[in-house]
């Protein structure tokens, strides 16, 4: 239906808070920003809330009547204007992949870091085949054999980031040692081929790698993990926190930062990277000392 309303992805969302941000620091109430433009109060509202569209131009015309000069923000929110909507290959698994999962991958498609603290499982842009396989069958309980596969490939998909011509993605990753002693009794060949996928990945210079080790000393993650997902430009982070039900997303600023800093905390906490990578080297070669 053309007037149907739009989903409030995380895109239209990132756009929406943006655009507040720069009407409050212009010190411009709804009323007063909407009527600068020969708008109602009420549409703005929605745009800035995520339930309505805007286009390219009209993103101009407020940053223009908020007092923003810096072309980088004009072209950054431009673009999230007209990509709010942008149907990515992961569409062609309609129906196995939730719509939550869906903002994911575009948000991590869009982004130029993320940093991750995984105490559970190794992430996804670093996992085998047969260890994606094997978490997902364990994790969704009831997917089909057919549609484990699908969200295999999707994950699998995903790690185009990483080599990507236009720029590969950033990574530093925190992975709590306990995930690398986890066995999987019917392909015991599963962890050593995972590791040695670790191994090879954090040789990537756009790959930073850290283990947790079990001894480590108290830190902020021990709340759980998280994803904090980053943009180029003036665009404001994202934090994905996942569970059984699905994901969710923390877009607020001052508490996005707070993960931030808990980040740092973490990483003071890990192994240093070189003896990280040794750790996995040890474990992959079956040593445990």
């Amino acid at each position: 239906m053309p007037n149907a309303r739009p989903v409030p992805t995380v895109r239209r969302r990132r756009l929406g808070e943006s655009l507040r941000r720069f009407r409050n620091a212009a010190g411009l109430n709804l009323d007063d920003a909407a009527e600068a433009l020969g708008w109602k109060a009420p549409k703005l509202s929605r745009i800035e809330n995520a339930n309505a569209h805007i286009r390219p131009v009209e993103v101009s015309a407020l940053l223009t009547t908020y007092g923003v000069t810096d072309p980088e923000v004009f072209d950054a929110l431009e673009e999230l204007a007209k990509d709010a909507g942008k149907r990515g290959w992961w569409q062609t698994y309609n129906g196995i992949v939730a719509p939550a999962y869906a903002d994911y991958i575009s948000l991590e498609s869009d982004s130029d870091s993320i940093h991750i603290f995984a105490p559970l499982l190794v992430p996804g842009l670093m996992q085998t085949a047969a260890y994606a396989r094997e978490t997902i069958a364990g994790i969704t309980m009831t997917r089909t054999p057919e549609e484990i596969a699908a969200l295999a490939e999707i994950r699998l998909a995903r790690q185009a980031v990483l080599t990507r011509p236009s720029g590969p993605l950033k990574v530093w990753a925190v992975i709590s040692e306990a995930v690398l002693h986890q066995r999987f009794a019917v392909r015991p060949d599963t962890m050593r081929d995972q590791l040695r996928r670790l191994r090879e990945v954090s040789e990537l210079p756009n790959i930073t790698l850290q283990i947790m080790p079990l001894d480590a000393t108290p830190h902020p993650g021990s709340a759980g993990g998280f994803s904090l997902v980053g943009f180029p430009d003036a665009m404001p982070d994202v934090v994905l926190l996942e569970n059984l039900i699905g994901a969710s997303y923390v877009e607020n600023v001052a508490e996005v930062q707070t993960f931030a800093d808990a980040f740092n905390r973490i990483v003071a906490a890990a192994l240093p990277v070189d003896d990280s990578v040794a750790l996995i080297a040890r474990m992959e070669e079956g040593k445990t000392t």
